[in-house]
Protein backbone atom coordinates (compact mmCIF):
# COMPACT_ATOMS: atom_id res chain seq x y z
CA UNK A 1 0.00 0.00 0.00
CA UNK A 2 2.75 2.47 0.63
CA UNK A 3 5.43 0.85 -1.46
CA UNK A 4 5.38 4.19 -3.24
CA UNK A 5 6.45 6.15 -0.40
CA UNK A 6 8.91 2.97 0.27
CA UNK A 7 10.45 3.73 -3.02
CA UNK A 8 11.01 7.35 -2.84
CA UNK A 9 12.92 7.14 1.07
CA UNK A 10 14.98 4.27 -0.88
CA UNK A 11 15.60 6.60 -3.88
CA UNK A 12 16.82 9.55 -1.80
CA UNK A 13 18.59 7.44 0.97
CA UNK A 14 20.75 6.02 -2.22
CA UNK A 15 20.96 9.40 -4.37
CA UNK A 16 22.60 11.06 -0.73
CA UNK A 17 25.16 8.32 -0.65
CA UNK A 18 25.96 8.62 -4.16
CA UNK A 19 26.75 12.20 -3.38
CA UNK A 20 28.71 11.69 0.28
CA UNK A 21 30.76 9.05 -2.06
CA UNK A 22 31.52 11.46 -4.75
CA UNK A 23 32.90 13.34 -2.12
CA UNK A 24 35.45 11.04 -1.21
CA UNK A 25 33.88 8.59 1.54
CA UNK A 26 33.92 5.04 1.58
CA UNK A 27 31.19 3.44 -0.05
CA UNK A 28 30.95 0.61 2.24
CA UNK A 29 31.75 2.33 5.28
CA UNK A 30 29.45 3.21 8.09
CA UNK A 31 30.62 7.21 7.67
CA UNK A 32 28.66 7.03 4.19
CA UNK A 33 25.66 4.84 5.36
CA UNK A 34 25.75 6.63 8.71
CA UNK A 35 25.52 10.18 7.11
CA UNK A 36 23.56 9.58 4.91
CA UNK A 37 20.31 8.88 7.11
CA UNK A 38 21.41 11.80 9.17
CA UNK A 39 21.28 13.70 5.90
CA UNK A 40 18.06 12.64 5.02
CA UNK A 41 16.19 13.23 8.56
CA UNK A 42 17.72 16.69 8.83
CA UNK A 43 16.13 17.21 5.33
CA UNK A 44 12.61 16.07 6.38
CA UNK A 45 12.53 18.17 9.39
CA UNK A 46 13.60 21.29 7.30
CA UNK A 47 11.03 20.77 5.06
CA UNK A 48 8.78 20.53 8.08
CA UNK A 49 9.91 23.50 10.09
CA UNK A 50 6.74 26.09 8.61
CA UNK A 51 4.87 23.06 9.31
CA UNK A 52 6.10 23.55 13.31
CA UNK A 53 6.01 27.11 13.20
CA UNK A 54 2.36 27.03 12.05
CA UNK A 55 1.83 24.49 14.82
CA UNK A 56 2.94 26.87 17.61
CA UNK A 57 0.82 29.60 16.07
CA UNK A 58 -1.98 27.27 16.18
CA UNK A 59 -1.67 26.64 19.85
CA UNK A 60 -1.58 30.13 20.46
CA UNK A 61 -4.81 30.83 18.82
CA UNK A 62 -6.42 28.21 20.48
CA UNK A 63 -5.28 29.42 24.27
CA UNK A 64 -6.79 32.85 23.03
CA UNK A 65 -10.35 30.53 22.07
CA UNK A 66 -10.67 28.73 25.07
CA UNK A 67 -12.95 32.05 27.09
CA UNK A 68 -15.07 31.28 23.64
CA UNK A 69 -14.81 27.28 23.95
CA UNK A 70 -15.64 27.16 27.61
CA UNK A 71 -18.84 29.24 27.19
CA UNK A 72 -20.09 27.34 24.50
CA UNK A 73 -19.28 24.01 26.49
CA UNK A 74 -21.56 25.63 28.73
CA UNK A 75 -24.35 26.17 27.06
CA UNK A 76 -24.79 23.51 24.90
CA UNK A 77 -23.51 20.76 27.43
CA UNK A 78 -26.92 19.22 27.28
CA UNK A 79 -27.12 19.28 23.25
CA UNK A 80 -23.54 17.74 22.05
CA UNK A 81 -24.53 18.31 18.08
CA UNK A 82 -25.56 21.77 18.54
CA UNK A 83 -22.10 22.21 20.67
CA UNK A 84 -19.36 21.02 17.92
CA UNK A 85 -21.44 23.02 15.72
CA UNK A 86 -20.93 26.12 17.37
CA UNK A 87 -17.46 25.29 18.07
CA UNK A 88 -16.84 24.85 14.42
CA UNK A 89 -17.76 28.36 13.74
CA UNK A 90 -15.38 29.80 15.98
CA UNK A 91 -12.69 27.85 14.62
CA UNK A 92 -14.28 29.27 11.12
CA UNK A 93 -14.07 33.24 12.12
CA UNK A 94 -10.38 32.62 13.84
CA UNK A 95 -9.31 30.77 10.93
CA UNK A 96 -8.09 27.78 13.14
CA UNK A 97 -7.53 24.08 12.58
CA UNK A 98 -7.21 21.96 15.25
CA UNK A 99 -5.24 19.35 13.50
CA UNK A 100 -2.54 21.78 12.67
CA UNK A 101 -1.52 21.13 16.23
CA UNK A 102 -0.53 17.45 15.54
CA UNK A 103 -0.16 17.21 11.63
CA UNK A 104 4.18 17.61 11.76
CA UNK A 105 4.15 14.18 14.48
CA UNK A 106 1.40 12.85 11.66
CA UNK A 107 3.48 13.84 8.65
CA UNK A 108 6.73 12.32 10.66
CA UNK A 109 5.45 9.12 10.86
CA UNK A 110 4.74 8.06 7.41
CA UNK A 111 8.70 8.79 6.65
CA UNK A 112 10.08 6.33 9.76
CA UNK A 113 7.74 3.56 8.76
CA UNK A 114 9.27 3.96 4.94
CA UNK A 115 12.76 4.29 6.31
CA UNK A 116 12.11 1.68 8.53
CA UNK A 117 10.99 -0.38 6.39
CA UNK A 118 13.63 -0.07 3.73
CA UNK A 119 16.35 -0.53 6.04
CA UNK A 120 14.55 -4.11 7.37
CA UNK A 121 14.47 -5.41 3.58
CA UNK A 122 18.49 -4.13 3.94
CA UNK A 123 18.81 -6.46 6.96
CA UNK A 124 17.21 -9.11 5.02
CA UNK A 125 18.87 -8.78 2.00
CA UNK A 126 15.96 -8.13 -0.19
CA UNK A 127 17.05 -6.15 -3.01
CA UNK A 128 13.86 -3.86 -3.12
CA UNK A 129 12.81 -0.06 -3.34
CA UNK A 130 15.64 1.64 -5.26
CA UNK A 131 18.58 -1.15 -3.65
CA UNK A 132 20.32 -3.15 -6.13
CA UNK A 133 22.11 -6.54 -4.88
CA UNK A 134 25.59 -4.43 -4.66
CA UNK A 135 23.89 -1.68 -2.48
CA UNK A 136 22.63 -4.09 0.22
CA UNK A 137 25.45 -5.67 0.54
CA UNK A 138 27.22 -2.62 0.91
CA UNK A 139 24.74 -0.97 3.33
CA UNK A 140 24.73 -4.72 5.34
CA UNK A 141 28.26 -4.49 5.52
CA UNK A 142 28.59 -0.68 6.49
CA UNK A 143 29.38 0.01 10.62
CA UNK A 144 28.29 2.48 12.37
CA UNK A 145 29.52 2.63 15.56
CA UNK A 146 31.08 -0.46 15.14
CA UNK A 147 27.54 -1.82 14.50
CA UNK A 148 26.34 -3.25 11.47
CA UNK A 149 23.46 -0.78 9.74
CA UNK A 150 21.15 -3.59 9.95
CA UNK A 151 21.76 -4.73 13.07
CA UNK A 152 19.36 -5.04 15.86
CA UNK A 153 19.72 -5.96 19.87
CA UNK A 154 18.23 -9.25 18.73
CA UNK A 155 20.51 -10.26 16.21
CA UNK A 156 22.76 -13.40 17.07
CA UNK A 157 26.30 -13.03 18.22
CA UNK A 158 27.29 -15.02 15.01
CA UNK A 159 25.65 -12.13 12.40
CA UNK A 160 27.20 -9.52 14.80
CA UNK A 161 30.31 -11.29 14.19
CA UNK A 162 29.38 -12.45 10.62
CA UNK A 163 30.07 -8.74 9.41
CA UNK A 164 33.12 -8.25 11.93
CA UNK A 165 31.37 -6.51 15.22
CA UNK A 166 32.03 -7.56 18.33
CA UNK A 167 28.34 -8.86 19.95
CA UNK A 168 29.09 -6.93 23.03
CA UNK A 169 30.06 -3.52 22.06
CA UNK A 170 27.35 -3.90 19.29
CA UNK A 171 24.08 -4.47 21.94
CA UNK A 172 25.94 -1.82 23.92
CA UNK A 173 26.15 0.97 21.49
CA UNK A 174 22.63 -0.23 20.90
CA UNK A 175 21.11 0.39 24.32
CA UNK A 176 23.09 3.65 24.81
CA UNK A 177 21.35 4.43 21.38
CA UNK A 178 17.71 3.89 22.96
CA UNK A 179 18.90 5.18 26.06
CA UNK A 180 18.97 8.43 24.12
CA UNK A 181 16.28 8.20 22.36
CA UNK A 182 14.12 7.77 25.14
CA UNK A 183 15.83 10.81 27.28
CA UNK A 184 15.07 12.80 24.34
CA UNK A 185 11.75 12.04 23.92
CA UNK A 186 11.28 12.88 27.81
CA UNK A 187 12.99 16.37 27.60
CA UNK A 188 11.12 17.47 24.46
CA UNK A 189 7.72 16.90 25.94
CA UNK A 190 9.01 18.20 29.39
CA UNK A 191 9.43 21.57 27.16
CA UNK A 192 5.82 21.54 25.47
CA UNK A 193 3.96 20.55 28.93
CA UNK A 194 6.09 23.68 30.82
CA UNK A 195 4.83 25.95 27.94
CA UNK A 196 1.54 24.58 27.63
CA UNK A 197 1.23 24.83 31.62
CA UNK A 198 2.17 29.03 30.84
CA UNK A 199 -0.29 29.01 28.15
CA UNK A 200 -3.44 27.05 29.94
CA UNK A 201 -3.15 26.92 33.74
CA UNK A 202 -6.46 24.72 33.83
CA UNK A 203 -5.79 22.77 31.36
CA UNK A 204 -7.96 19.28 32.21
CA UNK A 205 -5.61 17.19 30.25
CA UNK A 206 -2.32 18.67 32.22
CA UNK A 207 -2.20 15.62 34.71
CA UNK A 208 -2.60 13.04 31.30
CA UNK A 209 0.24 14.56 29.71
CA UNK A 210 2.41 14.26 32.73
CA UNK A 211 2.04 10.71 33.37
CA UNK A 212 2.83 10.46 29.57
CA UNK A 213 5.94 12.31 29.79
CA UNK A 214 7.12 10.04 32.59
CA UNK A 215 6.23 6.95 30.73
CA UNK A 216 8.06 8.39 27.62
CA UNK A 217 11.55 6.96 28.28
CA UNK A 218 9.91 3.61 27.85
CA UNK A 219 9.22 3.86 24.73
CA UNK A 220 13.01 3.51 23.87
CA UNK A 221 12.45 -0.41 24.95
CA UNK A 222 10.85 -0.08 21.48
CA UNK A 223 14.21 0.65 19.94
CA UNK A 224 15.53 -3.02 21.01
CA UNK A 225 13.72 -4.36 18.13
CA UNK A 226 15.03 -1.62 15.33
CA UNK A 227 17.93 -1.78 12.96
CA UNK A 228 20.60 0.69 14.09
CA UNK A 229 20.11 2.27 11.50
CA UNK A 230 16.27 3.16 12.24
CA UNK A 231 17.45 4.09 15.47
CA UNK A 232 20.44 6.39 14.37
CA UNK A 233 17.45 8.15 12.01
CA UNK A 234 15.25 8.64 15.67
CA UNK A 235 17.89 9.99 17.26
CA UNK A 236 18.99 12.93 15.25
CA UNK A 237 15.51 13.65 14.82
CA UNK A 238 14.93 13.48 18.33
CA UNK A 239 17.97 15.94 19.01
CA UNK A 240 17.00 18.32 16.02
CA UNK A 241 13.07 18.58 17.41
CA UNK A 242 14.58 19.40 20.79
CA UNK A 243 17.22 21.94 19.69
CA UNK A 244 14.32 23.59 17.45
CA UNK A 245 12.01 23.43 19.88
CA UNK A 246 14.01 25.76 22.67
CA UNK A 247 14.92 27.74 20.00
CA UNK A 248 11.22 28.58 18.87
CA UNK A 249 10.08 28.61 22.42
CA UNK A 250 12.98 31.07 23.32
CA UNK A 251 12.19 33.27 19.98
CA UNK A 252 8.31 33.01 20.78
CA UNK A 253 7.25 32.96 24.94
CA UNK A 254 4.50 31.73 26.16
CA UNK A 255 2.17 34.80 26.85
CA UNK A 256 2.23 35.27 30.59
CA UNK A 257 5.14 33.48 30.77
CA UNK A 258 8.78 34.93 32.20
CA UNK A 259 10.26 34.43 29.03
CA UNK A 260 7.90 36.77 27.79
CA UNK A 261 7.87 39.05 30.77
CA UNK A 262 11.43 39.28 30.53
CA UNK A 263 11.35 40.27 26.47
CA UNK A 264 8.55 42.96 27.22
CA UNK A 265 10.55 44.55 29.73
CA UNK A 266 14.31 44.20 27.77
CA UNK A 267 11.82 45.89 24.79
CA UNK A 268 10.27 48.30 27.98
CA UNK A 269 13.97 49.21 28.80
CA UNK A 270 15.51 50.08 25.19
CA UNK A 271 12.27 52.31 24.30
CA UNK A 272 13.33 54.12 27.32
CA UNK A 273 16.71 54.25 26.43
CA UNK A 274 16.51 55.46 23.28
CA UNK A 275 14.10 58.10 24.52
CA UNK A 276 16.19 59.10 27.19
CA UNK A 277 19.10 59.23 24.28
CA UNK A 278 17.11 61.37 22.23
CA UNK A 279 15.91 63.84 25.25
CA UNK A 280 19.82 64.16 25.83
CA UNK A 281 20.57 65.29 22.14
CA UNK A 282 17.76 67.63 22.62
CA UNK A 283 19.29 69.32 25.67
CA UNK A 284 22.72 69.22 23.88
CA UNK A 285 21.55 71.04 20.80
CA UNK A 286 18.97 73.57 22.74
CA UNK A 287 18.32 75.87 20.63
CA UNK A 288 19.25 79.84 22.03
CA UNK A 289 16.44 81.75 23.75
CA UNK A 290 14.79 84.17 21.50
CA UNK A 291 14.38 87.76 22.73
CA UNK A 292 10.40 88.24 23.25
CA UNK A 293 8.85 91.54 22.33
CA UNK A 294 8.09 93.94 24.66
CA UNK A 295 4.77 94.54 25.47
CA UNK A 296 3.76 98.44 26.13
CA UNK A 297 0.64 98.61 28.89
CA UNK A 298 -1.38 101.60 28.40
CA UNK A 299 -2.74 103.40 31.74
CA UNK A 300 -5.76 105.50 31.73
CA UNK A 301 -5.19 108.69 32.09
CA UNK A 302 -6.37 110.66 35.25
CA UNK A 303 -9.21 112.79 35.45
CA UNK A 304 -9.16 115.72 37.47
CA UNK A 305 -11.57 115.77 40.30
CA UNK A 306 -13.50 118.13 39.05
CA UNK A 307 -14.40 115.89 36.42
CA UNK A 308 -14.51 112.94 37.99
CA UNK A 309 -16.91 114.69 41.18
CA UNK A 310 -18.81 116.75 38.15
CA UNK A 311 -22.27 115.09 38.63
CA UNK A 312 -22.15 116.36 42.00
CA UNK A 313 -20.28 119.49 42.12
CA UNK A 314 -23.77 120.56 39.67
CA UNK A 315 -26.27 119.83 42.15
Amino acid sequence: MLDWLYNIVGWVLIQIHSVLTMLGLDPDGGWAWGLSIVTLTVLMRLIMVPLFVKQMNTQRKMQDMQPKLQKIRERYKNDKQRQQQEMMKVYQETGTNPIMGCLPLLLQMPVFFALFSVLRSVAQGQAQYGFTEQLVESARGALIFHVPIAAQFTSSSEELQAFGSDPILAKTVIVIACAIMGATTFLTMRQSIKRTANQMPDNPMMQSQKIMMYIAPAFGLFGLGMPIGVLLYWVTSNLWTMGQQHLLYRKFPAPGSEEAKAQSTAKGGAANGSAKGLLGKRKETAPEPVEQPKIERKQPKKQPRSKRSGGRSGK
